[in-house]
């Protein structure tokens, strides 16, 4: 893994919802000032604490960005390579990293190489997509209008190269490899080497929903997987107030940490929004909370800190809703008290994070643990640095003392050390966090 990744915190963009784009392929029209619009954006990213800008789908493709028509071309909706290049330099200028996201386990029914492969059966693209027992396309995951590569193929193989590398070399610092999980680790295991000849501190992250996390990194070479499990144990264990899940998932979460950095979220372009899976508002910022101070690599959905909502549906054009337009500015977002309350929240967790970068592969140990309230310490895999983390999601008031701070940063006594975040309150020999309330203690 390149040594920057351990600095990087991520702003989540999904570009042609950002901008208005058409996704139903009626228009193909550029959408207002395209990519962009983005560049005004970059300040809110650094401003956030973050210095990371990971695009969704940018190149040319039918519809939503995932049925790609040509991985060589900036989609026209969004603008042009000219315009693609503008804004990897110009958040290079201010020194944000910038990941692309790389769909190369299917390609759009459109592709030129699809039909190449159907007027001749004979031509190097026919053997280029994976084929049923009968000969005919293989859908990907049942949907007809994606059709799926064939991942043996050298043919394919070169191609993928040839696409991570042209934009490395343009000025991206990493790659999102969509659908991960449906390909071969093997493929993976060729492809990268040959990437990473040319950019050796080039970043790749997969798109793994479930299975052996550590196994697939090592087996096919990539930096790391998104950590869904955690993701669903942070929004489904505060909202049932059933902190055993989440305690669960952190073991877990810290075996996976000893072999890799996680992809860690707690929304994106696939899923609810975070503040819409929340019945009990007063336990949102617990899911922020989480999402700063544990290990791995955290990336924050746009919108998400402004905490907008919006449910996923599973019907054709379900996703619209947690994708949606942004304004050409930050300067002209209208936020309401609350929206304006989550962005301060945002802005002081990840100042927390920052000014902690040993978060990235810290060791994390619960030290009490109810239904209803959790707390745990992230300490410093090599040197000094430990945080002790309270969350409350009880009525009552939750206390924080030494027998359940263990090995906090002053020696053991949680009266000695300093009220990093959140609010509790100091009695004694211990912290008294409020009901619905959380605190970082350091």
């Amino acid at each position: 893994m390149p040594s920057w990744i351990e600095h990087a915190l991520w702003w989540h963009v999904y570009p042609l919802g950002f901008v208005g784009a058409d996704t139903t392929g009626a228009d193909r029209s550029r959408a207002g000032a395209g990519l962009r619009q983005l560049e005004p954006w970059l300040d809110h990213v650094t401003s956030l604490g973050l210095n990371g800008l990971a695009l969704g789908p940018v190149f040319t493709s039918s519809t939503h960005g995932y049925d790609t028509l040509d991985h060589g071309s900036v989609d026209p909706r969004l603008g042009d390579d000219d315009d693609l290049r503008h804004l990897l330099a110009a958040a290079r200028e201010r020194g944000v990293r910038v990941l692309l996201d790389g769909v190369f386990n299917h390609v759009g029914r459109e592709h030129p190489m699809v039909r190449r492969a159907l007027d001749d059966p004979s031509s190097t693209e026919a053997g280029m997509l994976l084929r049923d027992a009968d000969g005919g396309l293989v859908p990907f995951e049942g949907h007809d209008l994606l059709v799926t590569l064939d991942h043996s193929s050298p043919a394919v193989e070169d191609l993928v190269v040839d696409v991570m590398t042209t934009w490395l070399d343009a000025g991206a610092d990493g790659w999102r490899l969509d659908a991960a999980y449906a390909v071969p680790t093997d493929f993976w295991a060729r492809v990268l080497p040959r990437v990473r000849e040319r950019h050796p501190e080039a970043y790749v992250v997969a798109e793994v929903l479930h299975g052996d996390h550590a196994a697939f990194v090592e087996a096919s070479g990539v930096d790391s997987v998104t950590q869904y499990e955690l993701w669903k144990a942070i929004w489904s264990s505060l909202d049932q107030r059933n902190l055993y899940e989440l305690d669960w998932s952190l073991q877990r979460h810290a075996a996976f940490v000893e072999a890799f950095s996680p992809w860690t979220f707690v929304g994106n372009h696939d899923v609810t929004r975070i503040a819409s899976q929340m019945d009990d508002e007063r336990h949102l910022p617990h899911a922020v909370v989480l999402l700063a101070t544990l290990p791995g690599t955290p990336a924050v959905y746009a919108g998400d800190e402004l905490e907008l909502r919006a449910v996923k549906e599973e019907r054709v054009g379900g996703d619209d809703a947690v994708r949606p337009a942004f304004p050409a500015t930050p300067a002209d977002l209208d936020l309401e008290p609350r929206q304006r309350a989550m962005l301060a929240l945002h802005q002081e967790l990840f100042g927390l994070r920052r000014r902690h970068p040993w978060l990235h592969d810290g060791v994390v140990q619960r030290t009490a643990l109810t239904n209803e309230t959790l707390v745990y310490e992230v300490t410093a895999r090599e040197g000094e640095g430990c945080l002790v983390v309270a969350l409350d999601l009880d009525d009552a008031e939750l206390v924080v003392e030494a027998s359940t701070a263990g090995s906090s940063p002053a020696g053991g006594a949680p009266s000695s050390v300093g009220l990093l975040a959140g609010h509790a309150d100091r009695r004694g020999d211990a912290w008294v966090v409020p009901a619905h309330g959380w605190a970082v203690l350091g």
